[in-house]
């Protein structure tokens, strides 16, 4: 059994080189080990697929911190604005909201996926579920895939689009880094990114803050010398074990890399009223206190930030909910200001990477040649998609980078197979 293009791994960078490599001519076959395509397409965006987003270019990649930049080649052959005139091509009217996410009209991930296989069928894609790959042999001319019950298919080009190692149940579970590996490629530490941060500070040992949601707050990761490395202003919770949330899983990898040069914790700063700078909040709660000395201080606050998140402010500054707002002292209202906007704490770990949603670390980029996709190691071999070390923020940018490094891996894929069969 022979074919042009075999590629291995069903999720979005997978089923675009697939739809890719059909689409240039090339006879191919999508091998996946699970009984699903596009699992992690359908749960992305809560279900109702964050296909792709359209900020500028240069916004998309600064999105993607993990080796953006090494996608400005491939984005100059298709970009995330291609990703929208594909979808729509093919019938998936796109909407946007906030922050210039792109998302299916009919507000469901399976118009998405449903959309993408039916172009696999249509393309006559040859598609293998359930069907696990046990080795990869590479050879001069072409290679060869095993698979478990020891059927070996040959190909000229061969596509390794498995994902990385987080949300595993979505079948990333690190199989194609051996298979890199065995090619001569480096993969590069793997660490959890996107990922809830775990703390062992007091107010989270005793659940004072647990389940509670602040509102487009500005968090902050600090470096050991107390000097910020990157604020991301959105929502974040508290929780049992630590902090999550939109905020924290965008500082995450920051935090992730900082406790991996050896820090046993990383100190983070909440400015709960990012708008409002501190001299502002002070004069008014002053003046509010000159107008109503006998109410109580607590009743002044109210609505400043969350009740929840004042109660405990209060407390660490030694105030009480029976205090009247005459017995508290300018130098009280000035610390209970600094708290609310620089509430600083340590975080020390994250969740471990099975429970992150996107993979730090990978096959290194610099054996991939950036426009095509292609090995510089091994003839025939191309990447795309997670197992890359190109890691984003959620919000579209990590399916952004899957769609076009697998565009591109099985257009040339395809032309390489069409050059060896002269």
């Amino acid at each position: 059994m022979s074919y042009d293009v075999i590629v291995i791994g069903g999720g979005p960078s997978g089923l675009m080189a697939s739809i890719a490599a059909a689409e240039n001519g090339a006879k191919a076959m999508l091998i996946e080990k699970g009984n699903k395509l596009g699992r992690k397409l359908a749960i992305s965006g809560g279900g109702r697929c964050n296909v792709t987003n359209r900020l500028p270019q240069d916004e998309v990649i600064k999105h993607i911190p993990g080796n953006g930049k090494f996608l400005y080649s491939a984005f100059s052959i298709f970009n995330n604005y291609d990703i929208i005139d594909y979808f729509e091509g093919m019938g998936v009217e796109l909407k946007e909201e906030d922050h210039g996410r792109m998302f299916p009209v009919s507000n469901s991930a399976k118009t998405v996926v449903n959309a993408l296989i039916n172009k696999l069928h249509e393309l006559e894609v040859d598609v293998r579920m359930n069907t696990p790959v046990k080795a990869v042999h590479y050879e001069d001319s072409e290679h060869t895939v095993i698979l478990d019950d020891n059927t070996k298919i040959q190909t000229k080009s061969l596509v390794i689009a498995v994902g990385g190692k987080a949300v595993p149940h979505t079948g990333s579970t690190g199989d194609g880094y051996a298979w890199a590996k065995k090619a001569g490629h480096t993969i590069t530490d793997l660490y959890p990114t996107e990922v809830a941060l775990t703390s062992t500070e007091s107010f989270i040992k005793d659940k004072s803050l647990q389940g509670l949601s602040l509102r487009n707050v500005a968090l902050t990761v600090l470096n050991k010398k107390n000097k910020p490395i990157i604020t991301h202003q959105m929502d974040m919770l508290f929780t049992h074990f630590g902090i999550s949330g939109p905020a924290v899983l965008r500082c995450s990898q920051f935090v992730v890399k900082e406790l991996r040069k050896g820090q046993n914790s990383v100190p983070m700063v909440i400015d709960a009223l990012p708008e409002e700078k501190e001299d502002q909040i002070i004069n008014k709660i002053l003046h509010s206190i000159e107008q109503n000395p006998k109410k109580l201080f607590k009743n002044l606050l109210k609505g400043i930030v969350s009740d929840r998140f004042l109660t405990y402010i209060l407390k660490i500054n030694n105030v009480y909910d029976d205090q009247k707002a005459a017995n508290v002292s300018k130098e009280a209202v000035r610390s209970i200001v600094q708290s609310i906007k620089n509430f600083t704490f340590d975080v020390h770990g994250s969740l471990s990477l099975d429970k992150a949603f996107v993979t730090g670390g990978g096959v290194s980029i610099k054996e991939v040649v950036p426009n095509t996709m292609q090995s510089k190691i091994m003839h025939g071999l191309y990447f795309c998609g997670e197992i890359l070390d190109i890691h984003g923020y959620t919000g579209g940018y990590n399916i952004t980078s899957a769609l076009v490094t697998g565009r591109l891996a099985g257009m040339n894929a395809a032309t390489e197979a069409s050059y060896s069969n002269w």
